[in-house]
């Protein structure tokens, strides 16, 4: 029987277990396999792995694994400078953009609250939740960690946290969005762009206490659902400090 040595680095280390974690470990194998497979046989999917080194060279996905590998598998986090550095994925560009399974519908309201592309619906099959996240070149953030195996899948996230508001303190911090934030510019049920309007075109969408109250108006230019800076505006505020302050 074949083997080879594995050494995982930095969060990539959440997917294995106790025995394997932080130490480089012996991996028994049979079957001619690429390094995304065997990888992901393993544990960690690899929309996670920002960098492969085999006996000290930078490689691909479809790396052939041969015994007596040295195989160093490291994260976002911890990929070290290397000389002719085999990209894994196209980089990511400007502000992200992401898509989110069925499981995550608060923290879709949340992302889109502070004006973030949120695609969202909770009866997207994964299919085509990769083929989403891979055509638009969106962030697939998921608790499957399948879903993340899929091979469509370029970026990708599994949420650690069950909590919403833990979830999106998490994903602040691990795509760096606190510069990128413009809060109240997207539509919390559609995703929509958010358009100031006058209050006697909306006049008729609105209870009549807030109707009296308050004189500036936002739209949805998809639903066309009507936003204004009501009690609820207030607490949102105070929920987004709180994220920034993680």
């Amino acid at each position: 029987m074949d083997t080879a040595i594995f050494h995982f680095f930095g969060e990539l280390n959440f997917f294995l277990p106790k025995s394997h974690r932080y130490q480089p470990f012996s991996h028994a194998f049979t079957w001619k396999a690429s390094i995304k497979d065997m990888v992901e046989s393993l544990g960690p999917p690899h929309c996670e792995i920002d960098l492969l080194m085999v006996n000290g060279v930078s490689v691909g996905f479809d790396h052939i694994v041969m015994p007596k590998s040295h195989i160093c598998v490291y994260d976002h986090t911890t990929a070290i400078a290397v000389d002719e550095r085999v990209l894994l994925r196209p980089p990511l560009y400007g502000k992200p953009r992401f898509v989110l399974d069925t499981h995550l519908g608060r923290l879709a309201s949340y992302l889109r609250m502070m004006g973030f592309d949120t695609l969202y619906r909770n009866d997207y099959p994964d299919d085509v939740l990769a083929e989403i996240s891979d055509i638009d070149g969106r962030v697939l953030l998921t608790r499957d960690i399948g879903l993340l195996k899929r091979g469509r899948v370029q970026h990708g996230y599994f949420i650690r946290a069950t909590n919403p508001k833990q979830q999106i303190v998490e994903i602040v911090r691990r795509y760096n969005l606190s510069a990128s934030i413009t809060p109240f510019r997207r539509c919390l049920k559609c995703n929509g762009e958010l358009t100031s309007v006058e209050k006697a075109d909306v006049l008729s969408q609105l209870p009549n206490t807030s109707a009296e109250q308050y004189d500036e108006f936002h739209q949805c230019d998809v639903c066309g659902q009507v936003y204004w800076k009501g009690t609820h505006y207030d607490k949102m505020c105070e929920f987004l400090d709180g994220v920034m302050k993680g």
